[in-house]
């Protein structure tokens, strides 16, 4: 059934409790050097403080392991925000306790407190009861606009919805839900998968799921190799997951059944492999068909004519889903094909969801990130919600009735 959104809620001096994804990278000097996911959460903050509620914000960042960790303080997620909103946003000292409560309480309508780091406490990840009805003591209403962790039955994404009268999906995660599952249930045809990055088994999943849904699924990055090995191509010393070929060979003769379109690379660039691990600066490419790659060399980057083949069957795309780099996008010249298919993608005017952390980095390094449809911000769960996964953030909220 639809979730309860928080448009659907009466938020007037209510203690709203939204759980936000603020886990942000920071600089040397200890503040936010990406605020990407801070400026996503806005649009919902910014409705819960117009509506006059008292508003308390939660969030992890990184991995403190339980306990309290200077590291990983929001502070400076707070600092951002209040930088952002034009107004203050005050740091509590935890996220549960007699203090926090006592802070809560003195909000007035329209003003927001953010609680410190909620994996300070072990039960946070445990899922613990007792601790998720200690976050339930400061909500009236509860709100999820975390999607990129909605994958997760954490105290603060699934324990906490079971102590207060409703819960809702924030702004941010009703349109991940929206495009994500329009693309799956309901998609714009030709409906394209663009797949990357280094495993098949981080996406077999996804293939699985889709095998019957997409029109097209394209694969780039070093898991294309173990699709050719399976088919019985020499992949010298490019990355394969040997017990993963039987699998792989499974899904190419399954695709062909459904008359799918699955596409792997016909050329790739390359490299010589012990060259290339003790100089990367030193050791010169060159592009070679994916039958012609020498027993010495890796390929690190889908070529110029599977850049073409792929472009060609982009272009007339009605809907694209794309997760992950064709190659090592991180170490130029090997970013060419992920910024080719960037290109291709912002521009051939179908639906584009964009997800995973390099493909988002692509679309932004190319300048098109304002021509794509929908960028997620969850990386796993939208990989989930792909493989058609329940997502327990999600499953956890308020039906629609």
């Amino acid at each position: 059934m639809p979730k309860l959104s928080i448009s659907d809620l009466d938020l007037t001096g209510k203690r709203v409790f939204i759980r936000v994804d603020f886990n942000v990278p920071l600089d040397d000097s200890g503040e936010v050097s990406d605020d990407t996911r801070i400026k996503a959460a806005l649009p919902t903050i910014r409705y819960a403080l117009e509506h006059h509620s008292r508003l308390v914000l939660a969030s992890h960042l990184g991995r403190p392991k339980g306990k309290p960790n200077p590291k990983y303080s929001l502070a400076p997620a707070a600092r951002r925000l209040t930088a952002l909103l034009g107004k203050t946003v005050p740091l509590a000292p935890d996220c549960v306790g007699v203090e926090v409560s006592s802070m809560v309480e003195k909000l007035a309508p329209g003003e927001a407190l953010m609680l410190e780091n909620l994996r300070f406490h072990a039960e946070e990840e445990k899922n613990d009861p007792a601790f998720s009805k200690q976050l339930a003591e400061n909500a009236d209403l509860y709100v999820n606009d975390a999607f990129g962790t909605a994958h997760r039955a954490h105290a603060s994404t699934e324990g906490i919805t079971h102590f207060v009268a409703k819960s809702a999906a924030g702004l941010l995660m009703e349109k991940e839900l929206k495009y994500l599952g329009e693309a799956l249930e309901k998609p714009a045809r030709p409906f394209v998968v663009v797949l990357g990055g280094a495993k098949v088994s981080d996406k077999i999943a996804v293939i699985e799921n889709l095998l019957t849904k997409a029109d097209a699924i394209l694969i780039g990055g070093a898991m294309a190799y173990t699709f050719l090995k399976s088919q019985g191509v020499e992949t010298g010393k490019s990355l394969v997951e040997p017990d993963r070929l039987d699998l792989a060979r499974d899904i190419l003769k399954r695709a062909a059944a459904s008359r799918l379109n699955f596409m792997l690379p016909v050329d790739n660039v390359v490299v010589n492999k012990e060259a290339w691990d003790k100089n990367p600066s030193g050791v010169e490419p060159r592009s070679s068909s994916v039958r012609d790659i020498r027993p010495e060399e890796a390929g690190l980057d889908i070529g110029p004519d599977a850049i073409a083949a792929f472009s060609e069957a982009l272009k007339d795309a009605g809907t694209v889903v794309w997760n992950g780099p064709m190659g090592m996008f991180e170490h130029p010249p090997f970013d060419r094909g992920t910024r080719a298919v960037a290109q291709v993608v912002a521009s051939c005017g179908a639906t584009t969801i964009v997800g995973g952390g390099d493909s988002v980095a692509a679309i932004s390094e190319a300048g098109v990130a304002d021509k794509i449809t929908h960028v997620s911000t969850g990386g796993g769960a939208s990989l989930e919600f792909l493989a058609g996964d329940v997502l327990p953030g999600v499953a956890a909220l308020s039906d629609m009735t």
